[in-house]
């Protein structure tokens, strides 16, 4: 079978698969008590095996295998979680998470991970020092053993006498099994190729006949050892697990009791097979491998539903988007036709072809649209880490996880906040001991938080830690040159602590390799950048920071407001605009030397596009009356002095390219339908 072509379905679904691992550790830590979540992280393990095995990337099926081991004892209650286990399996997550970006690189996959292996182990044997609880009870009822006869009980006895191995076998097959005999019948046949059975439970009759529950259980005379006997079992299909303990004289004694007798009398023999026999393994077989292509989980009432997601391209929604945007140019321009033919037909089919080809729009836009939860599912557990490295307690709200941003932007902002974060945690939150002195609480807060704002998706980053102190950055700053002494007795603590974004800048006494509060600060600035982004800080000495990270959603199609400025036309985009408004020419004043005009109960800035863009053939001052668009950026006004409102107009955004990048308060360009180019206005720099 040809693998290759679902490489990337492997990718998406791990990926997915070790996010749910990373989130449900979480909660578990949070309340250990909750099987519930264990099941889940068992699934999540089961199905991340079964996928990395029928791909042939062997390492991450071993490795998630031994994580199966030990989950397997906890959510059967034969192990209880502690900081230990929690350890061993979130370093387990990180090994896995190395080799899928090494087969996202175009690597094997493959990783030395025998320390972690030894680790898990160890929590299934015992042999770990911080164990809170013993590898095993008598959980699953094993310990009860099987009620033997006189004479089975004496070929037992014997059988350990003369140096055969005796083993009590439990075997559970799995829940959806459809031929649950066929597959006993199979683990029978294997064990009596290695030796004998001597009682098996229920019946090898009622076996045959299905006329039990999921398990079975036996008593088995070999030579053969434990491990290979795990093999020979595990090596049949749809075996969930097989729990296989070596029996002695003592414990033959104790688990071969008639089971008609007290309740006392098997707590004694759950108590003894504790301390008597070896340590049972539950295990389940890594062959077992459920397909690459998930099966359709239950509906709530029970029955299996299709899947109604499927995963597309991203080359194919560009081209998609690329066809549509060329499609409005023509629609626009049959609109502008059948206005001046002026047929019923025609402008009735128009209509309804502008009609339909919103909802497209409507429909092809969001197919782009990603909440940035897929990049904030990340960052409790990176913090998680972090606080424990730095012996810190922190707290990470998240809040605005739905806010949708273009899927471009997505996959690129996720390592400015990492960056920040990190810098967040590490200099921005205190020690316990300094939070204790300065009178706050020995946990810090992170609030991290999406929303949108016109055209834009804010993100912010706020810390209840130390602050940014002025005198210390600008200690800083003088000392590498960056101002000069006149110059810093001017900036503004807005001003001030935008420092810290220049190349190399650093206020840290001690580098560490989580981060420097500068340190990378200036890659983190050029990144957003180029995403068409701005980054801004602001801080509270004693109090904390808030870094504030404004990003476009860079939509291929947006709607605007077409203005004209004598024969150039300029499109502002809808949703940055307030209102529309004409004013008279005695209503504009001046104050300070700046043009401002009154706007409901309010003086707002009043700016002139046709002097700010320099454009040609046309004079506001000849004007009695003007037009105005008032444009907002969060609370802040301006209104924009224009020659005449065109209308409303669904507009392509292009972009300039880049040999006209970085034109001051132009965010593109746009063809209209009757060909002409017309520039994209970007408010938020005109406010700024």
């Amino acid at each position: 079978m040809e693998l290759s072509q679902y490489l990337s379905m492997f990718i998406d679904e791990s990926k997915e698969h070790l996010q749910s691992l990373n989130e449900n550790l979480l909660n578990l830590e949070s309340n250990p008590q909750d099987i519930s979540i264990v099941h889940n992280i068992f699934r999540s393990a089961h199905t991340l095996k079964g996928m990395s095995a029928t791909m042939g990337f062997e390492d991450i099926a071993a490795l998630t295998h031994e994580m199966e081991n030990v989950l397997d004892l906890v959510r059967n209650s034969k192990i209880e979680m502690n900081p230990f286990i929690f350890d061993c399996i979130f370093k387990s997550l990180d090994s896995l998470e190395s080799m899928v970006e090494d087969i996202i690189q175009g690597g094997t996959g493959k990783a030395d991970v025998s320390p972690i292996v030894v680790a898990l182990r160890s929590i299934v044997t015992g042999d770990y020092k911080t164990a809170q609880a013993p590898a095993v009870t008598a959980a699953k009822e094993p310990a009860k053993g099987i009620e033997v006869d006189e004479f089975q009980f004496s070929i037992l006895q014997q059988s350990i006498d003369s140096g055969f191995l005796v083993f009590y076998i439990e075997v559970s097959v799995n829940e959806n099994c459809v031929l649950k005999a066929a597959r006993a019948y199979m683990v029978f046949d294997a064990l009596e190729r290695m030796g004998e059975i001597v009682k098996a439970t229920p019946s090898v009759q009622e076996i045959e006949q299905e006329k039990f529950d999921r398990s079975f259980s036996l008593y088995f005379i070999s030579k053969v050892d434990q491990v290979t006997l795990e093999k020979e079992i595990l090596n049949v299909s749809e075996i969930q697990s097989a729990v296989i303990i070596t029996v002695d004289s003592e414990s033959l004694a104790e688990l071969s009791r008639p089971r008609n007798e007290v309740e006392a009398a098997r707590q004694e023999i759950a108590a003894a097979v504790a301390e008597a026999i070896t340590p049972a393994v539950s295990v389940e077989p890594i062959h077992n491998a459920e397909p690459v292509t998930a099966v359709a989980k239950p509906a709530a009432g029970g029955a299996p539903v299709a899947s109604r997601t499927i995963r597309v391209d991203i080359e194919r929604l560009d081209a998609l988007m690329n066809l549509f945007s060329e499609l409005l140019i023509d629609r626009v321009r049959l609109e502008q036709l059948a206005s001046e033919v002026k047929r019923n037909d025609l402008t009735e089919t128009v209509e309804h072809m502008s009609r339909v080809s919103s909802d497209l729009q409507n429909i092809v836009l969001k197919l782009r649209m990603v909440p940035v939860d897929s990049v904030f599912n990340r960052f409790p557990r990176m913090i998680r880490d972090l606080a424990k490295s730095l012996d810190k307690k922190v707290d990470l709200v998240i809040t605005g996880a739905e806010t949708e941003l273009d899927r471009t932007v997505i996959d690129e902002i996720g390592d400015p906040l990492v960056h920040l974060l990190r810098n967040a945690v590490d200099h921005g939150i205190e020690s316990i001991s300094d939070r204790l002195a300065a009178g706050k609480s020995e946990q810090g807060t992170i609030q991290l938080r999406a929303f949108h704002s016109g055209n834009h998706v804010f993100i912010e980053i706020e810390e209840d830690g130390k602050g940014i102190y002025r005198e210390k950055v600008l200690k800083t700053a003088l000392k590498n040159g960056l101002v000069t002494a006149e110059q810093a007795a001017k900036l503004s603590d807005l001003e001030v602590y935008n420092l810290l974004f220049a190349s190399g800048f650093s206020t840290a006494e001690k580098i560490s390799d989580i981060s420097g509060r500068g340190v990378g600060l200036d890659v983190v600035k050029t990144k957003i950048q180029m995403l068409g982004g701005h980054v801004q800080v602001d801080s509270k000495p004693g109090f904390g920071s808030k870094f504030s990270v404004q990003l476009p959603l860079t939509l291929s199609i947006i709607s605007a407001m077409l203005v004209r400025l004598g024969s150039e036309k300029y499109a502002i985009p809808l949703s940055s605009i307030v209102e529309t408004s004409a004013i008279q020419k005695n209503q504009i004043r001046n104050i300070h030397g700046n043009k401002m005009v009154e706007y409901r109960n309010t003086v707002i800035p009043l700016v002139s596009l046709s002097t700010l863009f320099n454009v040609p053939d046309f004079n506001e001052d000849l004007e009695e009356e003007t037009e105005i668009v008032v444009v907002r950026k969060g609370d802040k006004q301006v209104a924009l002095m224009v020659d005449e409102f065109i209308g409303q107009q669904e507009i392509v955004l292009k972009t300039l390219g880049k040999y006209l990048s970085g034109l001051f308060a132009i965010s593109g360009a746009t063809i209209l339908g009757d060909g002409q180019v017309a520039l994209i206005i970007d408010p938020n720099a005109l406010i700024k």
